[in-house]
């Protein structure tokens, strides 16, 4: 694997050995299809220079869906980096022989949604680093309605610290779409200026339904040993063995919370889970955006407001029988929207029949999650958040502990 540089440009360029495929899987278990080999990430001043650990991190989460059992770096990294590779991932990797790096500071990994508009009201300080994803040279891109170039923007108007990274790096995938081969891929800016910053942590704005219930495709289990955000997952181990261990402030809370956080930020008009909309907002016509509508109905207690029936596209999912993907914050809505029997989601309440209290425990913090955030920044999280939200009790935890059980 390696890497070149020239003006600011990074360019990755990989070749597969034998036994390694171009079909393969991330962690969360996506099939995957390789397409290209090389990349490029575009930084917005040049950087001469980037410690072998954080290059060989930015490497792997591009190409260890596709590696099998070694991985040749064009650089020596850090025995700490080889053994986290080995534990982890079962391959050989090297040269060995680069001594290992920290930082000070902590980085936000910023995507403009809720859930990192709420990491952003607990650190008001920290600087963001925001991923934007642009053309490949040598891969059609097929999918134009995907408005990176907005959010870019409105990332540049938060007034905060803003560093926006351009990658193709989404390209390499021929399916299913352009995305990250590892959800991780979203660092790569990050990890190649964490030297440049002096960065010793990047928090990404993962709540308590991707950390400890699954999220996304992991439907309703509880994962307590979750590879890919638990700090004692494989990639968890990675992170920290490059001096970037991955934080997670609101790994303790719900969607509800974040949402309640980002609405309540000076950043409110800023939030954009949606990239398919033009720059006056999300579209309001897709399965994320009747989804974050729900949330935020029931936080403001209110109608929901959708032109989405039971019968469009979107909405077909909730029509059957859980599980569901974000099956806790859909009962949480169900329980408060007014006139829920009235809406898309009518079938899921019926389904779920939750209730206020029955889903109570969505508006408080886990504790364990605080436990992972490492102590240089577990007190402004403590202080920030969980004061304000409190702590589950036994109870309440055991409906986080007992997930897919009932």
């Amino acid at each position: 694997m390696t890497w070149t540089h020239d003006d600011g440009v990074w360019r990755l360029a990989f070749l597969l050995d034998p036994e390694d495929e171009t079909t393969g899987t991330c962690t969360d278990g996506q099939r995957l299809e390789l397409r290209t080999n090389s990349c490029h990430v575009r930084l917005p001043y040049p950087v001469p220079s980037v410690h072998p650990d954080l290059l060989a991190v930015a490497a792997w989460t591009v190409a260890a869906p596709w590696t099998r059992r070694r991985v040749t770096f064009d650089r020596p990294i850090s025995p700490a980096v080889a053994e986290a590779l080995r534990t982890g991932w079962g391959v050989d990797a090297g040269p060995v022989g680069e001594d290992p790096r920290s930082g000070s500071r902590l980085a936000l990994s910023y995507s403009g949604g809720a859930d990192s508009m709420a990491v952003a009201s607990i650190f008001p300080d920290v600087p963001f680093v925001h991923f934007q994803r642009v053309s490949h040279p040598r891969v059609p891109n097929r999918w134009t309605h995907y408005r990176s170039d907005v959010l870019a923007k409105l990332a540049r108007r938060t007034g905060r610290d803003v560093t926006v990274v351009q990658s193709d790096l989404e390209f390499v995938l021929s399916f299913p779409r352009p995305g990250y081969p590892e959800h991780h891929a979203v660092t790569v800016g990050a990890l190649l200026l964490a030297d440049e910053l002096d960065l010793g942590g990047v928090a990404l704005g993962y709540e308590l339904g991707s950390r400890w219930l699954g999220g996304g495709r992991y439907v309703h289990r509880y994962t307590p040993d979750n590879p890919m955000w638990a700090a004692h997952g494989k990639w968890g181990r990675l992170f920290a063995a490059a001096g970037l261990p991955m934080v997670l402030p609101v790994g303790g809370v719900s969607e509800a919370v974040t949402m309640r956080l980002a609405l309540e930020s000076d950043l409110r008009d800023l939030v954009r889970w949606c990239l398919r909309g033009s720059g006056d907002g999300p579209c309001g016509r897709c399965g994320k955006c009747l989804y974050k509508e729900l949330i935020q109905a029931a936080i403001e207690r209110r109608p929901l407001r959708t032109t989405l029936t039971a019968d469009s596209v979107p909405a077909r999912k909730w029509q059957q029988p859980p599980p569901y993907g974000g099956q806790e914050m859909v009962a949480y809505g169900c329980a408060r929207v007014p006139g829920i029997e009235h809406t898309p989601f009518a079938k899921a309440a019926q389904y779920l029949a939750p209730t206020i209290e029955s889903t109570s425990w969505l508006d408080h913090y886990y504790p364990p999650a605080l436990e992972e955030i490492p102590p240089p920044w577990r007190e402004q999280v403590e202080t920030r958040l969980v004061q304000k939200v409190g702590l589950m009790t036994e109870d309440q935890a055991r409906q986080v502990e007992t997930w897919g059980e009932r």
